[in-house]
């Protein structure tokens, strides 16, 4: 380990950028869908090793000092986000003529502008970086910061966090019920890391033994949550709602064609909705389409109302994904939401949420006049874009089952579960991962669904037009589901509507804590170096 590490240390030209280039990649393979956690300790240690090459001329100033290191975090931040979120170039290709022009900016761009968070991670940890333990806590500290801040400026894109990637299955998820999905990406870093003392041995044992006494927690509290500890008795089957996720896996530019292909879609929506139970099994209580399903505006349909009044029997209810025009006077153009209704046996449409976080340039364009003047527009052709509600409320279903409503992205942001959520008794999630194909964006997608599950301590009901559609428990199991590429329905029934949100684990307050634990062992770390003592 040590020669090798001094190998890395010392590594210079061509091969220093295309290690850390190729060292952020390799991570990647940690995230879905292969799972393989080990490569950030591969990836981490690498980088660790490069950080304390990275030096600068002792004449520079703070800004010189610093650079060699953020160049080495933001080259290992752009190979980890163009191997993780290369697939995002598949949207635009769903109309290639009008946006294939984009494809390097999405391919290229975006993870050159999401590695600067890394690049400043890595500057911010090599301000108080030291020979032992103490670097890779501020290595973990910087980490946690900037993706916590990736996860809220500019609206925010916390996508594939470092956390996710010590959370492949259950097991290895249920630390973030504890102390949330930042919480984990900060103690991952940590224990990511720890491997690179081995090659330095300035302060490896207590720094490895820390790494793996988090790494067993981490892994124990998993088998505690999910073999040990009590759980409510489950209803009795008859008692639980029975839901029906259809999953019509229709392919995303046949949704952009003529009426008649629309009138194609939602037929196929009615006819798997309308399918009778397999093997016998209950008729669903809850038919649920996805994001954006009914392919036109319905309050301006009343005979698609009729028809959905037909199909259902009349204590049925339908959770749909629509757009919704809101009339705003004259002279004064329509606002459009993406939205959920909730629509009973006669038709009647009893509840609705609209979409608060929207996807910039895919629902709206941020500062419109620039870009517009550009030639730049929506991936979605709404007329002026989408709008973002003011506001987020539960659906509430008859029966007393109250749902708290995210549409697409807005499940993978912590931050979002806030409100009346101590209301709900489950999360509700509608998306169209069609936009992505067949790549590893929908596994993606749905990993971090189920992390939101287990934060809030909730089941999650998500249905996605093609992605991964699934009732989840409120520990991130699979209970019932439809791959990526599948067509037709689930049924299945939905127990453990409790919620555990916020009764016991202030996430914010423990990721705070631990930020600050982990920058005063840095900083005491770093004494100790300049006078010597370590």
């Amino acid at each position: 380990m040590e020669r090798l590490a001094d190998k890395v240390i010392l590594v210079w030209g061509f091969k220093r950028p295309l290690l850390a280039v190729a060292a952020g990649a390799f991570a990647v393979m940690a995230l879905p869908p292969f799972g393989f956690f080990a490569a950030m300790f591969v990836s981490f240690t690498l980088l660790v090793w490069l950080v304390d090459g990275a030096a600068a001329s002792p004449e520079s100033g703070l800004i010189g000092r610093l650079w060699p290191a953020f160049t080495v975090g933001w080259l290992f931040g752009f190979g980890y986000f163009v191997a993780g979120l290369w697939w995002l170039g598949h949207a635009l290709l769903v109309d290639s003529e009008e946006f294939a022009w984009a494809l390097p900016l999405a391919i290229l761009g975006l993870p050159a502008c999401l590695a600067i968070f890394y690049g400043l991670a890595v500057a911010l940890a090599r301000i108080v970086w030291s020979d032992g333990m103490g670097r890779i806590a501020a290595l973990a500290a910087g980490f946690g910061l900037m993706e916590w801040l990736r996860s809220v400026i500019l609206t925010g894109f916390p996508w594939n966090a470092i956390g996710y990637g010590i959370m492949p299955v259950p097991l290895m998820m249920q630390s973030a019920h504890v102390i949330g999905a930042m919480g984990v990406t900060t103690l991952a870093v940590f224990v990511f890391s720890a491997p690179a003392l081995a090659g330095t041995r300035q302060g490896a044992k207590p720094g490895i033994a820390l790494a793996a006494v988090l790494f067993a927690a981490h892994i124990g509290y998993g088998a505690y949550a999910l073999y040990l500890a009590p759980r409510p008795d489950p209803l009795p089957e008859d008692k639980r709602p029975a839901v029906r996720l259809v999953q019509p896996a229709i392919d995303q530019s046949a949704k952009m064609d003529n009426d008649a292909d629309r009138n194609a879609i939602f037929e196929t929506h009615l006819k798997l909705s309308a399918e009778a139970p397999r093997n016998g099994g209950r008729r669903p209580d809850i038919i649920v389409w996805p994001e954006t399903s009914i392919p036109f505006i319905l309050t301006d349909n009343q005979d698609a109302l009729t028809r959905i009044a037909d199909t259902l029997d009349d204590n049925q209810i339908l959770i749909a994904g629509a757009v919704r025009a809101e009339e705003m006077g004259p002279g004064t153009p329509v606002r459009y939401y993406n939205s959920i209704y909730v629509i009973d046996g006669r038709g009647q449409i009893i509840a609705a949420s609209d979409k608060m976080h929207l996807v910039p340039f895919g629902e709206y364009l941020p500062f419109e006049d620039m870009f517009t003047a550009l030639g730049v527009q929506n991936v979605v052709e709404i007329p002026g874009g989408f709008s973002a509600a003011a506001s987020r409320h539960l659906l509430a279903l008859p029966g007393g089952l109250n749902l708290y409503p995210l549409i697409c992205y807005e499940i993978i942001f912590p931050g979002e579960m806030t409100g009346d959520i101590r209301d709900a008794n489950a999360l509700l999630n509608l998306t169209n991962d069609a936009w992505f194909g067949i790549t590893p964006g929908p596994y993606q997608h749905f990993q971090q669904a189920r992390v939101r599950a287990i934060e809030t301590g909730m089941p999650l009901i998500r249905d996605a037009n093609n992605g991964i559609s699934a009732l989840v428990n409120a520990h991130g199991e699979i209970v019932a589901g439809l791959d990526l590429g599948e067509t037709g329905f689930i049924d299945a029934t939905v127990d453990g509507l409790g919620n555990r949100f916020g009764t016991t684990y202030p996430h914010q307050t423990y990721f705070w804590l631990t930020e600050a634990l982990l920058m005063l062992i840095a900083l005491i770390s770093r004494g100790g170096f300049i006078l010597g003592l370590n």
